[in-house]
């Protein structure tokens, strides 16, 4: 993942405790977000995080009321994807397509080949499979990443 070195630093204990290939296993979630997870990103975000990376923070370990909290008070095309992400993942799904009509076309979606987010939320409310999962991965580091840099 592209991030600066000071903020890889930083993530690191959680990105040890939970390995991006293990995170966001459930496109859906349905099972609570494990405690020592939790314990980390609450001490992350107390940080100097921005907002949107404190949101995604509380995504990459399922949890999507504090995540919820963050993005809804982002009024902005980045809060907006946050949020859209935050209610797919909740099962919310039109929603989500809501919230991603709000995004129009964020410059983040342009690096990921061939994505389409409201294609990606129907996928998503017909079943799970191992391609939509790595493509909920890519769709969350390539936001990370950008608003890491912006």
């Amino acid at each position: 993942m592209d991030m600066p070195a000071q903020l890889q630093t930083l993530l690191n204990p959680l990105f040890t405790t939970l390995p991006f290939e293990q995170a966001m296993s459930q496109l859906v979630v349905k099972t609570p977000a494990a405690p020592a997870q939790v314990d980390l990103v609450e001490q992350l975000v107390q940080g100097d995080l921005p907002a949107p990376l404190k949101a995604a923070l509380w995504l990459y370990v399922d949890e999507l009321d504090r995540s919820h909290r963050l993005s809804q008070q982002l009024e902005d095309q980045t809060g907006s994807y946050w949020h859209g992400i935050m209610h797919r993942r909740e099962g919310d799904f039109s929603n989500s397509h809501y919230w991603f009509n709000k995004v129009g076309q964020h410059p983040a979606m342009a690096v990921i080949s061939g994505y389409d987010p409201h294609a990606f939320i129907d996928a998503v409310s017909q079943g799970d499979n191992a391609a939509l999962v790595a493509l909920q991965r890519r769709e969350w580091a390539t936001l990370f990443s950008w608003c890491a840099a912006h």
